[in-house]
């Protein structure tokens, strides 16, 4: 059934994998993305609601079970560009947070874990909703700038300032602690979203999923068009996710895995597919497998 067949008589988004694979099965990826947004959330927000601490602190540098140091790899290296030697503790949760995500896949931070990407995905929502105009979309490398502009600003000022503003911080501090007075932020961000630039702030100009990117690259999971051949050209993959520049190769070129790093591996794609053409794949098992 192609997209435009569903939308005339439904109008209704993605109705062909709804269809052929049931409601479930066409939005596990986004219900499970959800839980594990909401879960890291409440983590962190059941020690100051209830005093039980399984988390303490927040995305920038935490603890887990008052034992474990988890700490941004970029909140780091902006305490190293200051000049100062953080503590132990700090480039430790940082080397434990890089490993993870070198081998989950860099950007799976901002699909699974980010609370910004509700903000950022609601306004994707409703720019379907309402058929919003596609508008022009900004330099993509434009985040890998201002990430060396993050970088330089302490060098220069030995000051963190990246983390005044940085709006995933701006959340877990209003959530957590009542302190509102940065929602401007995201207030300015959905709006940029909804109608400057089509995913504005996640796809162009995070500077923290700049470096999720570049720990990324050498990730083993990735998506897969698997069943690239069964493509019947819908293009609901291309309407719903956040980096579609990353589809093309793998559907058109001699390779079916995606392995650019701006993938957010959100999954997506893979709900939305009526023919089941994506799938997650770990390229060093398959690689194993092919050499037997």
């Amino acid at each position: 059934m192609s997209k435009g067949t569903s939308n005339t008589s439904t109008d209704r988004f993605a109705q062909a994998a709804i269809d052929e694979l049931g409601w479930w099965r066409a939005h596990k990826f986004l219900f499970l993305r959800r839980a594990s947004q909401l879960s890291v959330l409440l983590a962190f927000a059941i020690g100051p609601w209830f005093g039980l601490w399984l988390l303490k602190g927040n995305l920038s540098s935490s603890e887990l079970l008052a034992t474990i140091p988890l700490s941004d790899p970029l909140a780091t290296l902006q305490v190293l560009m200051t000049g100062h030697w953080p503590e132990l503790s700090l480039l430790l949760g940082a080397a434990i947070i890089a490993l993870f995500y070198l081998v989950a896949g860099g950007r799976v931070f901002c699909s699974w874990v980010c609370p910004v990407n509700l903000v950022t995905d609601a306004a994707s929502w409703l720019r379907r909703k309402f058929h919003l105009p596609r508008t022009s979309e900004m330099p993509r490398n434009l985040r890998y700038y201002l990430l060396a502009v993050v970088l330089l600003i302490p060098l220069f000022s030995g000051i963190a300032a990246w983390e005044w503003v940085n709006p995933v911080p701006v959340v877990y501090r209003a959530l957590l602690f009542g302190a509102g007075s940065g929602l401007w932020i995201l207030a300015a961000i959905f709006l940029l979203d909804l109608f400057i630039s089509e995913r504005a702030w996640c796809g162009h100009l995070c500077p923290t999923g700049a470096m999720f990117a570049l720990l990324g690259k050498a990730s083993p999971v990735k998506v897969s068009a698997v069943n690239a051949k069964d493509c019947d050209n819908c293009m609901d993959c291309f309407e719903v996710c956040p980096e579609r520049q990353v589809l093309k190769p793998a559907l058109k070129g001699t390779s079916p895995m995606i392995i650019d790093s701006d993938c957010t591996q959100c999954g997506r794609c893979i709900d939305v597919c009526a023919q089941r053409v994506f799938q997650y794949q770990n390229r060093i098992a398959l690689k194993a497998e092919n050499n037997q």
